[in-house]
């Protein structure tokens, strides 16, 4: 078992309530209502902002111009897929320039962006590819669920969700930051850093679904 093996084995059941989520099999089987969907679709808005962040310090922190590649290219490939797909529907909801700039951070996006950033600018190359890894591999599993079970959803925006985290540029991604994480020579205790931060950001992104799913506000 390889060191990326261990880290998910090592998030326990918190995988399985992130892949498995009302959320997202509600999505496949195009029962998910649009207003669910639609706080997930602007708070994941946001946070490509930090996600971006994320990308652009892992390439300044790259080894070489190699790894350095490999982030750059899918920087854009989310930046021209994902993106696109947002500036989309925001033109399809009639939403101005300022409409999309004035778009606020509920709680649990706040707390999650903030968690990356911090990640980003302060953590080692491999604790942010680890993080990488970590938000990157259970949207590929989830989605990838989906289709291998012939989900395909009416909806425009959920069956494109479904095969923007299937597509090879995707697949490509996860199988090469596992390769980097299980060549990653390093200590039990840098090791145990790793696998907390695994465990963070499951717990992030269970509290993602729930926070489009419950429409969280913010209390005052």
């Amino acid at each position: 078992m390889g060191l990326s093996d261990e880290l998910k084995a090592g998030t326990g059941d918190r995988w399985e309530k992130v892949v498995s989520h009302p959320f997202v099999t509600e999505l496949g089987d195009n029962t998910l209502t649009s207003d669910k969907f639609q706080v997930y679709f602007d708070q994941d808005y946001l946070f490509l902002k930090d996600w971006s962040i994320l990308l652009s310090l892992a390439t300044a922190k790259a080894p070489d111009f190699s790894a350095a590649r490999r982030l750059v290219e899918f920087l854009h490939l989310g930046l021209g897929g994902e993106e696109g797909l947002f500036q989309e529907e925001f033109r399809r909801r009639g939403m101005s320039a300022q409409d999309v700039a004035n778009l606020q951070y509920r709680p649990t996006t706040l707390g999650y962006s903030g968690f990356l950033r911090s990640i980003a600018y302060s953590g080692e190359y491999i604790d942010v590819v680890a993080t990488l890894l970590a938000v990157e591999w259970p949207y590929l599993d989830w989605a990838q669920r989906l289709s291998g079970a012939g989900k395909r959803p009416d909806n425009h925006y959920y069956q494109t969700w479904i095969d923007l985290h299937t597509s090879p540029g995707m697949s490509g991604f996860v199988d090469w930051l596992r390769e980097t994480v299980d060549q990653a020579a390093i200590s039990p205790t840098h090791q145990n850093r790793l696998q907390q931060i695994f465990i963070d950001i499951l717990r992030y992104e269970f509290l993602f679904w729930e926070m489009a799913y419950r429409k969280e506000e913010w209390p005052v």
